[in-house]
């Protein structure tokens, strides 16, 4: 079976650890004593690192490694016209370490008024110039985003006063943003989506129930609508992917649930080209939802472990991507190998070392080319 351009049996979510210049740079961010344009500068010294390290280590999926971002979604969310960034989200989800995210508000009527992410994708596009085989993906937050963590009371009801057009202008936001990033070069986006995931665990399907006043099957299903929608304008030599995650700060995780609830309208309703699937531990479940998966659609099966720092059991991941690729129509065709999520979805990154992660980075190539043979393209 062929992948989809773009992906590959050793493949990432897309970020890695920030290096420690570039923490301490944002953290002076908050007392001026550094501008925005001097971030940037030291941000592309470090992309251009962790894309040359990227492609050394044996992937062919390339990223910025999300190095301009403190947050894998507020920091492309809050450039989109009519959201403002405000405090935190009273809710729920509170890490051990205290975490809340902050809360993106909907103050005025949506809109797309230039790129987001085009100069990002270009600069490292350049970094790639001369490499054969290689994709340079972008990674955005999925359009359900602006929906799932807030209520009612987060949509400004003076642009909104019905969600219908609320839900149109996100489609139009995102149809333009696709759009952009094409006419760039880009062949690759993956949606970064942790509400499908949330709406796999019992207590946050109760919760989305009360705070949204829908049945959190109709929620998955007005969410696919959405998704597909938002994508639905893409050129045919584009390739969509998404993300499921239950949470991924400092190690810590906010769900839990297998994919049993939304696993059918996942697999057989929602048009992207491949899934990004978190499977490392019990909570996610076990594989049967797999059965859903049409012959034509592949699964990027993140069986191995971002969140620690121990390298994980080479016989172990290669007895799981068997025992998963039982329940695919095609088999191993269907699947590639991936960690459940990236190593820093937000700034202060996972807890393991620089080091850890890339020999997590190599192991994992090393069992995909053991799997599927030296080309990681097929």
């Amino acid at each position: 079976m062929t992948l989809p351009a773009g992906v590959y049996r050793a493949d990432h979510v897309g970020s890695f650890l920030r290096p420690k210049p570039i923490l301490a740079a944002r953290e002076k961010l908050d007392t001026a004593s550094i501008s925005l344009e001097d971030l940037r500068k030291l941000e592309d010294e470090h992309i251009a690192t962790v894309v040359e390290k990227q492609i050394k280590n044996g992937l062919r999926s390339v990223t910025d490694g999300e190095f301009r971002r403190a947050w894998f979604h507020i920091d492309f969310l809050q450039h989109i016209a009519g959201i403002e960034r405000q405090g935190s989200l009273s809710s729920t989800n509170v890490t051990s370490h205290g975490m809340t995210p902050p809360k993106v508000v909907v103050v005025d009527k949506l809109g797309h008024p230039k790129p987001i992410q085009v100069e990002d994708y270009k600069f490292v596009q350049d970094q790639t110039a001369g490499e054969t085989g290689v994709t340079t993906k972008v990674c955005i937050p999925s359009p359900t985003m602006l929906h799932f963590r807030g209520s009612r009371d987060s949509i400004s009801k003076e642009a909104y006063p019905t969600l219908d057009t609320f839900f149109d202008d996100i489609v139009k936001v995102y149809q333009a943003e696709i759009a952009d990033l094409y006419e760039a070069g880009c062949r690759f986006v993956q949606l970064d989506d942790t509400n499908l995931a949330y709406l796999c665990d019992a207590g946050m399907r109760a919760e989305a129930a009360k705070r949204h006043g829908e049945d959190p099957q109709a929620l998955t299903k007005q969410y696919v609508a959405l998704i597909n929608k938002a994508i639905s304008q893409r050129p045919k030599d584009m390739a969509i992917g998404i993300h499921l995650c239950r949470g991924n700060f400092r190690s810590q995780w906010f769900a839990e649930g297998g994919y049993e609830p939304v696993a059918e309208v996942l697999f057989k309703e929602l048009d992207v080209d491949v899934y990004f699937l978190e499977f490392d531990d019990e909570r996610s479940g076990d594989f049967s939802p797999l059965r859903f998966l049409p012959e034509n659609k592949i699964v990027v099966l993140g069986v191995m472990s971002s969140k620690k720092a121990a390298l994980d059991d080479k016989e172990d991941i290669v007895r799981r991507l068997k025992e998963a690729a039982g329940y695919c129509p095609k088999g191993l065709d269907q699947l590639c190998l991936s960690h459940q999520c990236g190593f820093s979805s937000t700034m202060e990154g996972n807890d393991l070392t620089e080091e850890e992660q890339w020999a997590k980075v190599q192991l994992e190539v090393d069992i995909a080319k053991e799997v599927w043979g030296e080309d990681l393209s097929v």
